[in-house]
């Protein structure tokens, strides 16, 4: 998780907060962050908003742990007095055991009917096909690994560069689909499928969860499997958050 990410999350943790009236304060646009020990990063954002909400900062400082230790990516948060936030990163892995335990409620919100995607062109350059085949690329890769022998495994050990790319593009999904239910503007979630479909790509291409020939089924094959299980239900989600069913083929 960047930097940047981790100030996202403590916001939209705040921003949780606010709407359902744990917390009366502004909204920050971003949150102050500085280094900790052990490799944890801290915020002092609690103690910067504890004027506004009339309550000591300790206090400001829980409520908002308590939303952010929801977020994918976030592994631990724990609080330090006066009301500083110490916030320890999960593995980069985490966020795909977290989608796949959430299911079909991983970033599910209402959005208004919209235009999506015309269906054709069927090809590359029309992202609408690319998002598609991207869902159905990830059914397939199921149903093929079943067949050679893959067991899905723990998400570890992912750190091809266009691994981590995807990554992030799944740990961001909830939070751009949030934003795309309080702007009542479903396009924020149709442009980030397109960037998880061109992530997964690429993944697919040259990160394959299959064996090629005569390879023997590994751990990291393992680990694709269940990456791809993510995509699927990311894709699944959004889609049919957008008003559309998602297929198998196409």
């Amino acid at each position: 998780m960047t930097r940047a990410e981790l100030s996202r999350a403590i916001v939209a943790a705040v921003r949780a907060a606010v709407a359902t009236g744990e917390l009366t304060v502004t909204v920050p646009e971003e949150a102050p962050l500085t280094w900790a020990k052990n490799g944890r990063t801290g915020s002092p954002l609690p103690l910067r908003l504890a004027g506004q909400a009339g309550r000591p900062a300790r206090e400001v400082a829980g409520i908002i742990a308590k939303r952010l230790a929801a977020e994918p990516g976030i592994q631990k948060v724990a609080v330090k007095d006066p009301g500083f936030l110490l916030i320890e990163e999960a593995a980069p892995g985490a966020v795909v055991a977290a989608i796949v335990a959430a299911g079909g409620a991983y970033g599910r919100v209402e959005l208004p009917a919209g235009p999506t995607w015309p269906d054709r062109p069927r090809r590359f350059g029309n992202p609408g096909f690319e998002v598609r085949l991207a869902y159905a690329r990830a059914v397939a890769t199921r149903r093929w690994a079943q067949d050679l022998g893959v067991r899905a495994a723990e998400a570890a050990g992912l750190e091809h560069v266009c691994e981590v790319r995807l990554l992030h593009a799944l740990r961001e999904f909830p939070e751009r689909a949030r934003q795309a239910e309080r702007e009542s503007d479903p396009a924020r979630v149709r442009r980030h499928l397109e960037r998880i479909a061109d992530a997964y790509h690429e993944v697919y291409e040259r990160c394959s969860a299959l064996p090629q020939g005569d390879e023997e089924p590994t751990r990291k094959h393992g680990a694709r499997l269940t990456l791809a299980e993510a995509v699927r239900i990311v894709l699944n989600n959004g889609l049919i958050m957008l008003g559309e069913t998602p297929r198998e083929t196409i």
